[in-house]
């Protein structure tokens, strides 16, 4: 049995240009790393605070996109400007699409492609902007409800980025990862996707701060939004019986599915025309731009005998087995996540595993929208706070970002980018989320590899497994001790 290891005693914090090797090479421009007693404190050291220097930052990047989504709120979108200046957003194209400017009450009068919270959420900031439209002729619909929802959004950005800040008191400046990504600036309200996003990271805030009842209403909840987060409820499980410590995790998972169930629960009785909606799409929707299977459809390897070309991999005109290679390969990516987590010679941390799930699930589903970026972000920065692989990735994505919209051109009858250049771009991304998923996996399996291990010795997200002993399967462990124990008494008191 390997000995619980205490956590080091408390620290300054970390300063990125000490222990990040990319951070160190950058710092040799300005002078060099911090020195190991250099002061660390001014006379505006009270005020500006890491933390709150993080957070500004983060309050200016948000007003950045808020700025860069400027040329399309008016929504005009005349010679593909939504294109030309990158600006396309969902929010303001659903905002009719959806039927919110004529008074439509989301699943009720019409049905909404999105899950049942984020329905809700349309329709609690349209509703309202509807009215004072019909008060007020001369309002731009489209324009006002972007504006309220990008103002929401980005509340919730920035507690998610609070959120980091507070489960890393120790190393601020991880957080600055998430705040400077450029993928932010491009993407936040490109879709509802920072709702989930927000409600993801309050979870782990919770599940950290050892409430297990609010971290399971708030994990449901943002499941009700965006799918994807009823994945993290994996990493509990694993962790639960990697550590034997069941009750907070049984009851987070417990709460979740009954908020989930509950939030949905209305709108699967009395509107489910409207509620299916969405099932209906993700089970019928064809292969999206930028994913596996998409670059592998075209990805010519070879000629048939009447001089085609044959793609790599094209499942496209299959779709239900489409479905099922991809929940296939993402239940099989899942199974390698439980051993991993069981088999490791330290317990994993939670951030560690929630990453590893939600980016199996990008690599292999069928869509791989461009503001899901936003669902790993928060997770890499968690999971592995490295900057030199993290810049790598959003470099991928930004290349992605601007070759999908000259793909969009392309289709729009412009010629911009040929096809393969789009299919490249692609494959950088997924290269490289995929080399993401390959250092946290060596992080997992080498701990000392792990910088915040290094900082707080155990897991800081951890909640009930902290402290737990760390012997592999320790639920197995335990019966088969009790099994020996039994045998034994059983020999000597016949």
């Amino acid at each position: 049995m390997l000995p619980v290891r205490a956590a080091p005693p408390p620290v300054d914090v970390v300063n990125p240009t000490q222990e990040d090797g990319f951070v160190r090479g950058l710092s040799e421009v300005v002078g060099g790393p911090l020195g190991e007693h250099a002061a660390r404190r001014n006379s505006l050291g009270r005020i500006w605070t890491p933390a709150r220097i993080v957070v500004a930052l983060g309050i200016l990047v948000f007003c950045l996109h808020w700025i860069q989504k400027s040329p399309c709120q008016d929504g005009a979108w005349e010679n593909h400007e939504q294109y030309t200046r990158f600006c396309y957003t969902d929010i303001l194209a659903l905002y009719y699409a959806e039927h919110l400017h004529e008074g439509a009450i989301p699943y009720v009068d019409h049905p909404v492609e999105y899950p049942v919270l984020t329905g809700l959420f349309m329709g609690a900031l349209g509703l309202p902007v509807h009215d004072l439209a019909e008060a007020n002729p001369g309002l731009n619909q489209g324009q006002a409800f972007y504006n309220l929802n990008a103002l929401v959004l980005s509340a919730f950005g920035v507690a998610a980025i609070a959120v980091v800040l507070a489960l890393r008191r120790r190393r601020p400046w991880d957080a600055a990862m998430f705040v400077l990504a450029p993928a932010l600036v491009v993407t936040a309200t490109v879709n509802w996707d920072l709702l989930a996003v927000g409600l993801t990271a309050f979870f782990l805030y919770a599940w950290a701060r050892r409430w297990p009842w609010a971290a399971g209403v708030l994990l449901g909840l943002a499941a009700a939004a965006k799918f994807y987060p009823i994945f993290l409820i994996g990493p509990l499980i694993v962790l639960a019986l990697r550590s034997g410590r069941w009750r907070a995790a049984a009851i987070a998972v417990g709460t979740a599915v009954a908020t989930w169930f509950g939030v949905n629960a209305p709108f699967m009785i009395w509107a489910n025309e409207g509620w299916s909606r969405f099932w209906e799409l993700s089970s019928t929707r064809p292969i999206d731009w930028g994913t596996f299977w998409y670059i592998g459809a075209h990805t010519p390897t070879s000629t048939n005998p009447n001089g085609g070309v044959e793609p790599f991999l094209s499942l496209g005109a299959d779709i239900p087995l489409l479905n099922v290679v991809t929940y296939l390969l993402f239940g099989l990516g899942c199974i390698g996540v439980l051993i991993l987590g069981l088999m490791a010679p330290r317990r994993p941390r939670l951030a560690q595993l929630c990453f590893l799930v939600v980016a199996i699930f990008l690599l292999t589903s069928k869509v791989w929208s461009q503001q899901f970026v936003l669902w790993l972000i928060p997770l890499v920065v968690l999971a592995r706070p490295r900057w030199g692989a993290f810049l790598a990735w959003q470099l991928a994505e930004i290349g992605y970002f601007l070759a999908f919209y000259a793909q969009m051109l392309n289709i729009s009858g412009k010629f911009v980018i040929p096809e393969g250049t789009f299919v490249l771009a692609a494959s950088f991304r997924w290269a490289a989320v995929a080399a993401l998923v390959a250092f946290v996996v060596r992080d997992i399996l080498r701990p000392d590899l792990d910088v915040v291990r290094q900082t707080y010795g155990d897991d800081p997200d951890g909640g009930d497994f902290v402290g737990a002993p760390d012997d592999g399967l320790t639920i197995l462990s335990s019966i088969k001790e009790k099994w020996l124990r039994g045998d034994r008494t059983t020999a000597t008191n016949p």
